[in-house]
């Protein structure tokens, strides 16, 4: 039996020894495999580079000015008070293109849609813009707007919620699909979805009306986000004021495409100086046009973070600003709208610039008794590609273009049928005028990136409409297969 066991032991220690020893020898193999240099083998994975097929271009109009609550019977009615005359063009050499016009839900005929599809792979860029022009007993004034591509989202700055006001949200469906719209209105309590402005369906091809007072009722400084599914949306606002019994004036506001922590806003006319109403401690409270009878004023959100924005006026022409520069602190989420007193006539550009992205717009009026008008001048993004741009009928219209760099910008103007033709050199840090012809589609041709805007300025109207850029060519892809 002692025999046995003592077997058994050392069978047992010769396998601990000899799996020690395996150990120990796996280790030190795989220690010299780690400090040594093995041969590599790269291989390149196949791909395929291809670039999308370019989609048509798509631009919508505002329609025609509307007015609201003619009819004694029926308060809410909308009806149609100026047609909207509207110019567009194409690329050169591009065919016409298609028109067709949306529907109005309670109204009737509306805005024209302009879709060209793109030519043997290459994109057909579009340009229109309209103006109407009204004078009745509840509306009077000039408005002029450009037709835009519809977008999943966008902000509409200006308007008001206040007695006097009967400002609209036109939202428009140029797609095949419905649409549902969301709109987050900003004001002094913070960003809110009121009642009746969350699954907004707008059907295909038609456009919703919904008015101002019904989702931002007593709000004097709103900031409208509009968020769309199912379709791209073209948003827009009518805005409009009665003093009294008084119109004061109508404008139709574009759509602002996403915050930024810069904003150029160029082209304001100042036809008349407006003397300060308010000490200086007073004037980075919110105020209200209307009542303070400012004459301009610029409406300022930081959407998401609290920020400081430095507001700089400069009139065209030249260097040293009109104004001294004005530190304003925003409040995440809370507009703001601070009086720029004491400007004299002449054009000007407002720059906003700020830490944290920011949404900007100025109001300007012409005066405050009968035969007013006012406009709502929104930010100029940046230029850089040759761009189509549309001119429709009113006042003698004149393009402000305005070089953010260090270095001169040349720039060229050209009609779309080559009958003019204009060089422009802007100044380091500056900015020019030229006057264009009415009812016209030009090209501009920046030889560095710029901001250009269109103003329209005569007897009892104002308007203003900044220049986009043409939408980017689609970007090459690369397909791993």
């Amino acid at each position: 039996m002692s025999d046995r066991r003592v077997f058994r032991w050392a069978t047992t220690s010769t396998r601990m020894l000899i799996g020690t020893v395996v150990s120990i020898a796996a280790a030190m193999a795989v220690v010299t495999a780690v400090s040594l240099t093995w041969p590599t083998l790269l291989r390149e994975p196949v791909s395929v580079a291809a670039t999308p097929a370019p989609a048509a271009s798509v631009t919508a109009c505002d329609g025609g000015l509307l007015s609201i609550g003619r009819d004694p019977t029926d308060a809410d009615a909308l009806v149609t008070a100026a047609r909207q005359s509207v110019t567009s063009g194409v690329s050169a050499d591009a065919p016409p293109a298609a028109e067709q016009v949306l529907e109005v839900t309670g109204v009737g005929s509306g805005p024209v849609v302009f879709t060209a599809p793109p030519r043997d792979r290459q994109r057909i860029d579009v340009a229109a813009a309209g103006a109407s022009t009204v004078t009745a007993d509840d509306l009077a004034g000039f408005a002029a707007s450009a037709c835009r591509p519809p977008l999943l989202e966008s902000w509409l700055i200006g308007g008001s919620g206040l007695t006097g006001a009967a400002d609209l949200v036109l939202l428009a469906n140029p797609g095949s699909v419905p649409a549902t719209v969301e709109l987050t209105v900003y004001g002094v309590g913070g960003p809110q979805i009121p009642p009746g402005a969350s699954d907004i369906v707008v059907p295909p091809k038609t456009q919703r009306v919904v008015p101002l007072a019904g989702i931002a009722l007593d709000e004097a400084s709103p900031v409208i986000r509009v968020s769309a599914v199912g379709a791209p949306i073209h948003a827009s606002l009518q805005a409009s004021i009665t003093r009294t019994l008084t119109p004061g004036g109508v404008e139709q506001v574009g759509a602002v495409p996403h915050p930024a922590p810069v904003q150029t806003i160029t082209g304001i006319s100042v036809t008349g100086r407006s003397e300060p109403t308010t000490t200086p401690d007073e004037s980075l409270t919110p105020v209200e046009p209307e009542i303070t009878q400012t004459a301009t004023v610029v409406r300022l959100l930081a959407p998401s973070a609290a920020t400081t924005a430095t507001v700089t006026v400069t009139a065209i022409g030249r260097v040293e600003p009109a104004l001294e520069p004005q530190q304003v602190p925003l409040e995440a989420g809370k507009p703001l709208e601070l009086a720029l007193d004491g400007l004299a006539v002449g054009s000007y550009t407002v720059e906003v610039v700020a830490e944290e992205p920011v949404l900007a717009a100025v109001w300007q009026t012409t005066g405050f008794g009968a035969g007013a008008d006012f406009a709502w001048y929104t930010p100029a993004p940046e230029v850089s590609v040759p761009s189509l741009f549309a001119v429709p009928n009113g006042p003698p219209p004149t393009l402000t273009i305005v070089n953010p760099r260090g270095e001169p910008a040349v720039i060229a103007v050209t009609s779309e049928d080559a009958a003019f033709r204009l060089e422009l050199t802007v100044p380091a840090d500056g900015a020019m005028t030229a006057r264009l012809s009415s009812r016209t589609v030009y090209l501009i041709d920046p030889a560095s990136p710029v901001h250009a805007s269109l103003s329209f300025t005569g007897d009892g109207a104002l308007a203003g409409v900044p220049v986009w850029p043409a939408d980017a060519a689609a970007p090459e892809i690369v397909v791993y297969p």
